[in-house]
């Protein structure tokens, strides 16, 4: 009775341990679900899209450095992607002058002409505008489509979108960010957003240095600060951070 009673209590043993190898294996299941889910969030969705552009604009500065081309992200609000362009042509990008031409406002057609054909004399023949094509390498597909590049992830889009060249900033369209030879690009701020919301936890701004290209995270929305173009940029300052 003894013996039997022993035996009775191994195989009890044995089953509880059973018991418990399985439950441990549930909660391992378990756990690795919950940190999948996690990772899908909203929050790490805005962070891993701004650790995307974040490796674009690294990518655009280092190939224009490296391959002497001009080169330009664009960043599409209609497909919610960005990918890269070239061009084997000088390139050369201002602000717009919004401010008006000096001087007494013109009385009559013809001195309005007059103007009018001064200035063209001025400004001398036309320059050609470069022409850029689509780089399809460094991961950023057959962007020549429109639709190819690198897309947000799902559920995040581009809020606002400034470079130093843009008088306001882009909320549709297309907006573009370039890149010289040399280690040159635009200072520029993009804002990330998890769908229509206008929280600032829901934000993020991705502004860039124009002389390093650096990268600086910033939580909500931040705009653009003008910098006036009597500025040095010898001094080899960097803006930014802000």
């Amino acid at each position: 009775m003894s013996r039997r009673s022993t035996r009775l209590g191994n195989a009890q043993r044995g089953l509880t341990l059973v018991e418990v190898l399985i439950v441990c294996a549930l909660m391992a299941m378990l756990t690795v679900g919950v940190v999948s889910g996690t990772q899908q969030t909203p929050s790490a969705r805005l962070k891993k899209s701004a650790a995307m552009v974040n490796a674009a604009v690294k990518v655009a500065y280092t190939r224009a450095t490296a391959t002497s081309k001009h080169l330009r992200l664009v960043f599409d609000f209609e497909g919610q992607t960005v990918w890269l362009e070239e061009s084997e042509s000088p390139m050369l990008v201002q602000s717009k002058d919004l401010s008006g031409a000096a001087g007494a406002d013109p009385v009559t057609e013809v001195e309005r002409q007059a103007i009018v054909e001064g200035e063209r004399i001025l400004k001398g023949p036309p320059v050609p505008k470069p022409k850029f094509r689509p780089v399809e390498a460094l991961g950023f597909g057959d962007a020549d489509t429109g639709r190819g590049g690198k897309p947000l992830s799902r559920g995040i889009r581009f809020r606002e979108i400034q470079t130093g060249h843009d008088v306001e900033p882009k909320t549709q369209g297309r907006g573009y960010l370039y890149f010289w030879p040399g280690g040159l690009t635009e200072r520029a701020s993009i804002q990330l957003a998890i769908g229509q919301s206008k929280e600032a936890n829901s934000q993020l701004t991705i502004l860039i240095s124009p002389l390093t290209g650096k990268v600086t995270l910033r939580q909500g929305a931040v705009r653009l600060e003008r910098i006036g173009d009597e500025r040095d940029l010898s001094e080899r300052e960097d803006p930014g951070a802000f």
